[in-house]
């Protein structure tokens, strides 16, 4: 396959890189200077942030991601005979796309994949797994979208005369607190079409040990993905983050039903970031919020399906019930 072969197969739309800065700065200022401190997950994933999930992705304590691989090689007969015209496949947060993979084939063999849309944060990411893609799959085209979620969506072609397969895999719905989720959720059933379908994995709620070490790995992966985005801070604002003077901490609050990750000072300090021209102070111990994963139990899903305006059509399971597959359908009225 030769490079011009594959380049007549991908476009990318990149979102204003500007725009994206000014709502880093806005969402960096806001949350470092509330009283209990914060930062969203959203900017975990720059490139190394990308690189970085990846290998947490892979760690043994880390079951989400091959549960979910397992369940979708289990099952992806099953998921893609829900589709029998030309579909589009639509990726949110679509990272190296290596899951994707198992329903690209399928629908291949199918031969009713129109082409692939991955939308995800990190440019250089989307490039990477698209050209992967392509030199794999010679039939593939990909039109990728470089932005968040939202503003992604914003730009997706949702046409009538073809049956759209929406996924959003990794359980990163629980990144979204409960009235965000449902918002979200809403504006993806609003740009559905009553043949198009949404696919979501969905961790389940667990031992408590199970969870934690998930998010607590041995090998420190977890960790340095959390401070990175202190890195990410330093490298786009001008901040002076000394990474050393904070440590990592994801604890599972039973309560909410969430893992709850942390960056803790672990002495008193001050951080200066120029682009802000904001100097934020420490004292020993105080956090910055950087995540919440939220998990699910059955009833959670469907009382959120119904908020949304879809409904539950099928569910899929590992061995274990650890993590589900859940595909949604536009409500009928």
């Amino acid at each position: 396959m030769t490079l011009s072969g594959i380049e007549e197969r991908f476009s990318l739309v990149t979102i204003d890189k500007e725009i994206f800065i000014n709502n880093f700065s806005e969402a960096v200022k806001t949350g470092l200077t509330s009283e209990s401190k914060y930062l969203s997950f959203v900017y975990f994933y720059d490139h190394i942030g990308s690189q970085l999930f990846e290998q947490i992705c892979e760690l043994p304590e880390y079951y989400l991601t091959r549960t979910e691989a397992d369940i979708l090689e289990t099952n992806v007969d099953d998921i893609v005979s829900e589709f029998s015209e030309k579909t589009v496949l639509v990726e949110l947060g679509s990272g190296s796309s290596t899951k994707t993979r198992i329903l690209i084939e399928a629908l291949l063999n199918r031969q009713n994949l129109a082409h692939y849309t991955p939308i995800d944060v990190s440019h250089k990411m989307l490039e990477e797994s698209s050209y992967s893609l392509l030199e794999a799959y010679p039939d593939l085209e990909i039109n990728a979208i470089a932005a968040r979620y939202n503003e992604g969506i914003d730009h997706l072609n949702i046409l009538k005369d073809q049956q759209n397969l929406i996924t959003w895999l990794g359980s990163s719905i629980g990144n979204f607190d409960s009235s965000d989720v449902a918002t979200f959720l809403r504006h993806i059933q609003e740009i559905m079409h009553p043949n198009d379908r949404f696919l979501v994995g969905i961790d389940l709620q667990k031992n408590k040990t199970i969870i934690e070490n998930a998010y607590n790995d041995t090998q420190g992966i977890t960790a340095e993905f959390n401070l990175n985005l202190l890195t990410h801070v330093n490298r786009e604002l001008g901040g002076d983050f000394d990474l050393e003077n904070f440590d990592h901490k994801a604890i599972y609050n039973e309560e909410l039903g969430r893992i709850e990750m942390y960056l803790i000072s672990n002495v008193d300090q001050k951080a200066f970031i120029s682009e802000l021209d904001l100097e934020v102070s420490f004292t020993v111990n105080e956090t910055i919020h950087t995540e919440n994963s939220c998990k699910y139990s059955l009833d959670d899903i469907d009382t959120l399906a119904e908020e949304s305006g879809l409904s539950v059509e099928k569910q899929w399971f590992d061995t274990e019930r650890l993590f589900s597959l859940n595909l949604f359908a536009p409500a009928v009225d």
